[in-house]
C-alpha cells in the first residue's frame, strides 16, 4: 500500500466552546492516516468549553498560518468569537489558502462573519441555519454540505457524519468505512427528539428557553455583525 500524504488539520479553539463539535470531528480526521492535528487557540492558554472542562491548545494563531483543513466548531462563544478581530483574520487568514474550508454547527456563523462562505451552500444547527442568509450564504437543510471545497456539518454530533464524508472524499470511501467500523460508529438513539420535526413541542420551548439563558438576543446580535460586515 502507498503511503498516504501527510495532512495538517487545524480546529479553532475559542471559549464557550461545544467540546463535540471538536472533539468529535478530531477523533475521525486523526484517523486520515498520516495526518497531525492542531488545536489553535489566540494563545496557548486553556480554553473553556460549554461542558465545563478546559481544553489545552497545541498552538497559537502566530504559530499556524496554513493548513490543509481548517475545521471551526460551534458553541454558545460563537458571537463573540465573531466580534474579535484576531480571531476573523486568523480564520481569513488560514483559510484562504486551505484545501478544505469546513465547520461544525454553528462554527458555519464564525466561517461566514471571515467572508469565507460568501456565494456558497452551507449548513449549520437547525437553530441558526436561516443567520447565514444574512451572510450571503445560500442555507441548506442538510446534515452535511459540500460545495466545492467548503463543508459544513449541521449540528454538534452532525461533526462525526461531516467528518467521516469528508475522510471519504479526502481517503477514498474504503477509508472511511474503516474508520467508521473502528469507532463502531453505528447510531441507533434512544429516542426520536434529534430534529424539531420530531421533538416535542414542549421539548424544542425547553430548548430555546435554555438557549435565551446561556446567551441571550443571540440571532440579534449575529444580525448586527452581518450588517456591519456587509454596510
Amino acid at each position: 500500500m502507498a503511503e498516504l500524504s501527510p495532512i495538517h488539520i487545524a480546529f479553532l479553539l475559542y471559549p464557550n466552546v461545544t467540546q463535540l463539535d471538536l472533539t468529535g470531528p478530531a477523533q475521525v480526521l486523526s484517523r486520515l492516516g498520516n495526518a497531525r492535528v492542531d488545536l489553535v487557540a489566540k494563545t496557548l492558554g486553556p480554553v473553556s468549553t460549554d461542558a465545563q472542562f478546559e481544553l489545552l491548545p497545541t498552538a497559537s494563531f502566530d504559530d499556524v498560518t496554513r493548513t490543509d483543513i481548517l475545521c471551526v466548531p460551534g458553541g454558545f462563544g460563537t458571537v463573540a468569537a465573531m466580534e474579535d478581530r484576531a480571531t476573523l483574520d486568523w480564520l481569513r487568514q488560514v483559510g484562504g489558502s486551505a484545501s478544505w474550508v469546513t465547520s461544525v454547527c454553528t462554527g458555519s456563523l464564525l466561517l461566514a462573519a471571515a467572508g469565507l462562505l460568501e456565494g456558497y451552500r452551507a449548513t449549520s444547527h437547525w437553530a441558526s441555519r436561516d443567520q447565514l442568509a444574512w451572510f450571503g450564504v445560500e442555507p441548506v437543510a442538510e446534515r452535511v454540505v459540500f460545495d466545492r471545497n467548503r463543508v459544513t456539518g449541521g449540528g454538534v454530533t452532525a461533526g462525526i457524519d461531516f467528518a467521516l464524508a469528508l475522510t471519504a472524499a479526502i481517503r477514498g470511501e474504503e477509508h472511511a468505512r474503516f474508520v467508521q467500523l473502528s469507532l463502531e460508529y453505528d447510531p441507533a438513539p434512544p429516542f426520536d427528539s434529534g430534529s424539531p420535526d420530531t421533538a416535542s413541542a414542549e421539548t424544542l420551548a425547553r430548548y430555546r428557553a435554555m438557549v435565551d439563558r446561556f446567551a441571550p438576543g443571540r440571532a440579534e446580535k449575529v444580525r448586527g455583525i452581518a450588517e456591519a460586515l456587509r454596510g
